[in-house]
């Protein structure tokens, strides 16, 4: 009776996973010659490990990551591209998010920047940092149609808030003065305050021209905020004439992220 009262009280508090620990070593006649204190220590480590794996969850669930079933150790180093796998090592170990430096991957259309943007982002989950994952063309239109229903702050804070933000499809198309405007206001609340991954086909040094260049005033401000510090994976082919797209080689739909 004691014994139920016990395992309702922690139900109660939400220490189920405590609470079938606890049923188990009950029933367990072995246990009654283990230490109060082994007993209790058991207990609290089930516990804690119940709560961090669920955290994890809520956390990759939340990222929205393109990829879910990607990591670190599945990029491929032997598909004829030339990847500085001591980089991206480094960059697995997330210093750069506390750090708040931003990482740049570029490359082709099914050169594995998608799956390495994911990857980073799984890492970042794995050490509970907050992520979100979003299609640059599908961020523009909801932060357009936000400030239009005049709910803009609240959408921006949705991107704005997570630790580490991966921008997939960054400059696919040139952006209209509206676009480049409301990108401008997450950028500049995101600086130095977090880290944001860009993935897109163009090299870094055409991105300007793709904001507008001179003809836009935010160009220059957008590339000032982003570039500073930032690291750089440029996917290219050893040999072009025999690369292998990576959603082939990870047998994805061709309608699936670059």
């Amino acid at each position: 009776m004691i014994n139920q009262s016990t395992t309702d009280k922690l139900i109660e508090m939400r220490l189920t996973a405590m609470a079938d620990a606890f049923r188990i070593q009950m029933d367990d006649k072995s246990m009654k010659d283990v230490p109060f204190e082994d007993r209790f220590g058991m207990l609290v480590d089930v516990e804690y490990t119940n709560r961090k794996n669920n955290r994890l969850k809520r956390l990759i669930h939340h990222a929205e990551l393109e990829q879910s079933d990607v990591c670190i150790s599945g990029i491929d180093y032997t598909s004829g591209r030339k990847l500085n796998k001591s980089l991206i090592n480094r960059l697995a170990t997330c210093e750069y998010i506390a750090e708040y430096r931003n990482i740049f991957i570029t490359g082709a259309t099914g050169s594995g920047k998608t799956y390495m943007a994911c990857a980073f982002g799984m890492e970042a989950c794995k050490q509970y940092f907050t992520v979100k994952y979003v299609r640059l063309p599908d961020l523009l239109l909801e932060l357009e149609t936000a400030r239009n229903e005049g709910c803009f702050a609240k959408v921006l804070s949705k991107y704005t808030k997570p630790l580490l933000l991966i921008i997939d499809e960054w400059l696919l198309l040139k952006l209209n003065e509206s676009e480049s405007k409301n990108l401008f206001e997450l950028i500049h609340k995101r600086r130095k305050k977090s880290s944001t991954i860009f993935c897109s086909q163009f090299r870094e040094e055409g991105w300007y021209e793709r904001l507008g260049g001179n003809d836009n005033p935010l160009a220059d401000a957008i590339m000032d905020r982003i570039v500073y510090d930032a690291y750089k994976i440029n996917i290219e082919s050893v040999d072009p004439s025999k690369d292998i797209s990576m959603r082939e080689v990870f047998g994805m739909d061709m309608d699936q992220a670059q």
